[in-house]
């Protein structure tokens, strides 16, 4: 069993795709980002008490901005945003992709810049070291602008709502957090908002489509190197000082 720490710093595309394909890596925190998770949540707490105005915390969101939320109705509208986005349809995306998206949203909040509760990041951690696997479906990322749909899927799971993959099997999220002794998440000012605000589903794809594609260069290599000696080919054309030539764009478009 090996474990990978994450910091919201040092996390490679080697580690993304070894957590997404082997469930048996241990993922933890390092102590460093757990400071800044908690040093964040302080200044979004002392903000909420000292009466000003936060968006998407004590405001709505787009052009509900000038909208002030109650604070008995906070909790409420970050549970809302995510219950309103999670709006998915298509098959599910594989079990790597969750992973993958997972384990980048966590080392994303990691940093501290994002004010949500530490317990965010626990949690898709304790997601990722139980083998608990949110059903995100394939379409309704708006790319660019934010993977809001996808990720309103994770973080619904979170929150015990929702469906979830775990040892091979679809069952409600709330039914598998109670078989693993895991408390729902009870999101606070902020904390939908940090979940949901990221680009972390096209982030997953495209690790792991850049994984893919280089193991199978390397498959690619290794078979016309067979093929060559097994056909009797010539070596020559591989010499080193043969493939540094590198013709002009003149001589290439008229070849």
């Amino acid at each position: 069993m090996t474990s990978l720490v994450i910091d919201g710093r040092s996390l490679t595309i080697e580690d993304t795709g070894r957590v997404a394909w082997d469930p048996s890596v241990v993922v933890e925190l390092s102590a460093t980002a757990r400071g800044a998770l908690e040093a964040s949540r302080r200044v979004i707490d002392q903000r909420i008490a000292a009466g000003e105005r936060v968006y998407g915390v004590t405001t709505g969101f787009g052009r509900l901005a000038e909208v002030t939320i109650a604070p008995e109705d906070r909790a409420a509208l970050q549970r809302n945003v995510v219950r309103s986005h999670a709006a998915g349809f298509g098959s599910p995306v594989p079990r790597e992709v969750v992973r993958a998206l997972m384990l980048l949203r966590a080392n994303a909040l990691a940093h501290g810049h994002s004010g949500c509760s530490p317990r965010c990041v626990e949690l898709l951690i304790e997601f990722l070291n139980h083998g608990i696997h949110p059903v995100v479906p394939e379409f309704g990322s708006v790319g660019a602008s934010g993977d809001l749909v996808p990720l309103s899927h994770v973080a619904l799971a979170l929150m015990g709502e929702g469906e979830v993959e775990h040892k091979g099997r679809i069952v409600p999220a709330f039914n598998v957090l109670a078989e693993r002794g895991l408390a729902p998440l009870q999101l606070m000012e902020k904390d939908g908002l940090a979940l949901i605000n990221g680009t972390q589903f096209c982030s997953a794809l495209g690790v792991l489509a850049l994984i893919e594609a280089e193991r199978a260069l390397d498959a690619l290599e290794v078979a016309g190197a067979m093929s060559l000696d097994a056909l009797k080919g010539s070596p020559g054309p591989f010499a080193p000082e043969i493939q540094a030539v590198r013709p002009h764009v003149g001589q290439a478009e008229s070849a």
